[in-house]
């Protein structure tokens, strides 16, 4: 059975930081767990757009119930408007174990832009 849970946050905007807090209803998340996720534009897409990782802070445990994903704006100028899609996996058991969920976000081009150099 699959279910389908439509949650809203925040849209990637195109060249700017991006945060997204993701909480579970139970404590899935371990401290001290390593994460990864690829982002691209469809899952069946072999373009990876940016990846995410708790090595490099793009995937940070808060508590138990709580991950923040995070993209920084040099990973957001290189995408177009639209939708991608992110999921995420946890790389420090043996086998990988994937969290069973798919993020759809949508990616929007901001008026102001180009202030950084």
């Amino acid at each position: 059975m699959t279910i389908a849970t439509l949650s809203e946050g925040p849209a990637i905007l195109i060249g700017y930081a991006w945060r997204l807090q993701i909480e579970a209803e139970a404590p899935v998340f371990a401290a001290g767990a390593s994460y990864a996720g690829h982002l691209r534009l469809k899952p069946s897409d072999p373009t990876l757009l940016a990846e995410l990782s708790s090595a490099d802070g793009g995937i940070q445990h808060i508590t138990g119930t709580v991950l923040e994903l995070s993209l920084t704006p040099s990973q957001t100028a290189a995408l177009t408007p639209g939708r991608v899609v992110l999921d995420l996996v946890r790389t420090d058991l043996e086998p990988d174990l994937h969290l069973g969920f798919l993020l759809e976000i949508p990616v929007m081009l901001p008026v102001t832009r180009g202030l950084s150099p």
